[in-house]
């Protein structure tokens, strides 16, 4: 286990973003299911990725990483074999895609995974999947098996679960000989991840019709070979604007990489980190964030309303912005965050309130009442990889050094974080503890 130990030093400048983990996810999976050979360009082989590469290898198909270039080349000729065994290790974005995916080419599959993955819910899958012709085992979690082709027809399902199922039936419907439908029971949670979905099938030449209650998916599609270049991380990008908000001198942040057209639902973080009182601008394609009151109390900042249903990714680091802005910040319909890598709501609370901030768990979110400074000390990461990288924020307004457990999990979305976070003038020393 890792810990790392931030400082309060942070001088700022430029950051080049990642590629969108989100975006890579969905692009792997379509250039695997257009059976031909697909280069992908600005790639991040994250633990995440790496678990849906490995996935499609399952499947059948033939992947290389070219690291100096950041460059995955897929071919997919063979897709489909009879029996697989995919490991989704700790990516709840691959056990969703993959396991409607699996069902629609016919492939009898055994799914497991690590951590946390293995008691995250199969929600809809274990009802929808068994009525359209897939045999479905399992004891409410991982492993499960999964036998039989998947069927065309209606798909009823509520909206306030997690899109990845949503975007799962997307990909594997359009596979099937007849029509389906998705029909939604309640209003969409996440929609920017479904649009995103939506936007890169329609690169690969597959379309899906939305209709009043969800959308009509015609069968028979093929998936055409596409290459591309992955779009920067809208949600890593919080992270940074983050940090921005709370750098003790106001040092300006500059975030190269980002697409101001995206359809990445996290982009939203912008307009919120202004409404605590954070300058974002557009500059030559440069995302530039810098606080000028930076030196006054609390930083010139104060504590706002936050309906997170739409972008719960998000509560980290605007709870960490939260925890130094003045009055109170609630954060609301985030109740899906206590099935991620950790309970990502206690986790946040806990580690502000440790630090010497004011932060309450609710049902469904958090409250939050702004400090003008932290103390520092011991936070728990949890293993999760969005409340490590916060408390890099957190740490530029602490009394002391903050350590963080757990520092190794940032390799399940962004292993180049501490680095880039040292870059710009932040300090953070890792420690291999055994």
């Amino acid at each position: 286990m890792a810990q790392v130990i931030y400082g309060n030093q942070f001088q700022g400048g430029l950051v080049r973003i990642p590629p969108s983990k989100s975006a890579a996810h969905r692009q792997v999976l379509c250039a695997a299911l257009s059976r031909g050979k697909c280069t992908l360009s600005h790639v991040d082989m994250s633990e995440d990725i790496q678990a849906t590469v490995a996935a499609v290898e399952a499947l059948g198909a033939k992947v290389s990483f070219d690291e100096a270039a950041a460059t995955l080349t897929l071919d997919a000729a063979n897709l489909g074999r009879q029996n697989a065994a995919i490991d989704c290790r700790e990516s709840g974005s691959t056990l969703r895609f993959l396991i409607p995916i699996a069902a629609a080419l016919g492939v009898s599959a055994r799914f497991v995974g690590r951590g946390r993955l293995p008691e995250r819910p199969l929600g809809v899958y274990g009802e929808l999947l068994p009525a359209h012709g897939v045999e479905f085992r399992s004891q409410g979690g991982l492993p499960l098996e999964i036998s039989g082709k998947l069927k065309s027809g209606v798909y009823r399902m509520p909206g306030n679960v997690s899109s990845q199922f949503v975007t799962g039936l997307l990909f594997a419907l359009p596979l099937l000989e007849g029509d389906s439908e998705i029909v939604l029971t309640s209003p969409l949670e996440s929609k920017g991840y479904v649009a995103l979905t939506l936007s890169i099938l329609r690169e690969y030449g597959v379309t899906a019709q939305e209709t009043p209650q969800g959308w009509h998916i015609p069968g028979g599609q093929r998936y055409t070979p596409h290459n591309c270049q992955v779009e920067g991380d809208w949600s890593q990008a919080a992270f940074f604007l983050c940090m921005a908000a709370l750098s003790p001198t106001g040092a300006p942040v500059a975030i190269q990489g980002l697409d101001a057209a995206s359809l990445q639902g996290d982009k939203a973080c912008v307009e919120l980190f202004r409404q605590f009182g954070l300058p974002v601008s557009w500059e030559g394609g440069v995302l530039t964030a810098r606080n000028p009151r930076a030196r006054e109390p609390f930083g010139g900042l104060r504590g706002i309303t936050i309906d997170a249903a739409q972008i719960p990714d998000m509560v980290p680091a605007l709870s960490v912005c939260a925890a130094l802005s003045q009055g109170e910040t609630r954060i609301l319909n985030a109740q899906r965050l206590r099935l991620k890598e950790s309970d990502r709501l206690a986790a946040m609370a806990e580690a502000i309130s440790g630090l010497g901030g004011r932060a309450q768990a609710t049902v469904d979110g958090l409250r939050i009442w702004g400090v003008p400074q932290l103390q520092g000390g011991v936070a728990q990461g949890k293993n999760d990889h969005r409340v490590v990288m916060a408390l890099a924020a957190a740490g530029l307004r602490c009394a002391g050094t903050l350590a963080v457990t757990d520092a190794q999990s940032i390799r399940k979305s962004y292993p180049g974080f501490f680095r880039d976070f040292t870059t710009l003038g932040g300090s953070a020393h890792v420690l291999d503890l055994g």
